[in-house]
């Protein structure tokens, strides 16, 4: 029985997945292509909950599996697409705003169908099976994000994950799509819808300088921003240099910025140490899994108080009299005042997760208990399809030239 706000709102949901479906392709097709793999198996997910995953949910329903989802984050879950899925026979357990204690319990929920897969985003159902430990079924997790797999490595080396683990998240198919282009388009799309004010002329920081990070510092430079970049890593402050970015700490970075955004997958990247620095007017927001990299406890802490001033953007009032906004509680900007990656990204990356799980229900019994690679033949099968369903081909490797490549003469 699926728990949701209001199960009414299915037909605007329903719209919104419609919407999807044809612009993810090669998910489509694996949806034929794999008819009856996952019949029978129990598959637990966690994860943002609006159409895209909705469409992804629906595909694995479809080939034969007992699905139970909830979201990944209390702001990013749309309630008329968890409405809609409920009705596909997948068990929905998720609102929009839920509270921590009915996340764990729709977490509990979740795991209650004793899964064979986990498709985790952010690992909280893997951290709650390792927090219960004993004896699980589970054959394989796959993991979408750079947080989630922190965590899942932290597990690993303490011999604690549940079972083995794919680690999507780093696939080429997924990272250097998903999160370069995926990240930099939704969030800025996330925070001018959200404000309605110009990025072009403001001075943008960039707090990290992965994948994430470097999509978010490209397209603050395409629509027209000074763009600062801060890192903790020097090669990836050389390559934020090299790309024509200025590189500076964060305490040097507070007094100049007229939006942050912060995307590292760590905690306390903007605090106490940079609130006094802050610009009038400033804006700070979050790319990053957990509402924890810009500080919100210590910025409610700090603040004289706060008011809502738009949806999704509060007004704090510092110490100092200045006043800086926070979009989307600090909690993920694309997502919270967005729709998320647009479909064609996901499509790469949900296509992956598919292929994932199929190969986890295939060979996990037989893996350590610890985060692999995704295998090179299925991140390249994905690419490769998604060009076909573009109408891209390229060349083919002649037998000479794959004699050469092989070859130390």
């Amino acid at each position: 029985m699926s728990r949701l706000k209001d199960e009414n709102l299915h037909e605007s949901g329903r719209r919104k997945i419609e919407w999807v479906k044809p612009r993810m392709p090669v998910l489509s097709g694996l949806a034929k292509e794999l008819a009856g793999t996952f019949r029978g198996v129990s598959v637990a997910m966690s994860i943002h909950l609006e159409a895209k995953t909705a469409y992804l949910a629906e595909v694995l329903t479809g080939l034969g599996a007992k699905v139970a989802i909830t979201g990944s984050n209390p702001l990013s879950t749309q309630d008329d697409v968890a409405a809609a899925l409920a009705r596909t026979g997948a068990e929905v357990f998720a609102w929009h705003g839920i509270s921590p204690k009915d996340q764990e319990a729709c977490i509990a929920e979740v795991l209650a169908i004793n899964p064979d897969l986990v498709l985790d985003d952010g690992a909280d159902l893997t951290v709650t099976l390792a927090r219960r430990g004993g004896a699980s079924r589970v054959r394989a997790i796959t993991e979408e994000t750079t947080t989630g797999l922190q965590r899942l490595r932290a597990l690993a080396r303490e011999g604690k994950l549940p079972a083995p683990v794919l680690a999507v998240n780093d696939a080429q198919s997924k990272s250097l799509f998903d999160n370069r282009y995926g990240t930099g388009q939704s969030s800025w799309d996330g925070i001018m819808r959200t404000t309605n004010l110009t990025v072009c002329g403001k001075t943008v920081v960039v707090a990290g300088f992965g994948w994430c990070g470097r999509g978010l510092a490209l397209r603050a430079r395409g629509l027209g921003a000074n763009v600062v970049v801060t890192e903790v890593d020097p090669i990836k402050a050389m390559e934020a240099h090299f790309d024509g970015f200025q590189v500076l700490p964060m305490e040097k970075a507070a007094v100049l910025g007229d939006i942050f955004v912060t995307a590292t997958g760590n905690t306390n990247i903007v605090d106490t140490r940079h609130f006094g620095l802050l610009k009038e007017g400033c804006i700070l927001c979050n790319a990053g899994h957990f509402d924890v990299e810009v500080q919100m406890r210590e910025l409610t802490s700090y603040a004289k108080g706060f008011r809502e001033v738009r949806p999704n953007v509060r007004e704090y009032e510092l110490p100092t009299g200045r006043r800086v906004y926070v979009l989307g509680e600090g909690r993920l900007v694309n997502l919270v005042c967005g729709d998320g990656h647009p479909a064609e990204i996901m499509d790469l990356s949900f296509s992956l997760q598919l292929l994932c799980l199929a190969y986890g229900l295939k060979n996990g019994a037989g893996l350590a208990k610890t985060v692999h690679p995704v295998p090179g033949e299925v991140d390249r099968r994905v690419a490769a399809l998604k060009l076909a369903a573009a109408g891209i081909t390229i060349d083919v490797l002649t037998k000479e030239q794959e004699a050469y490549l092989a070859s130390w003469d």
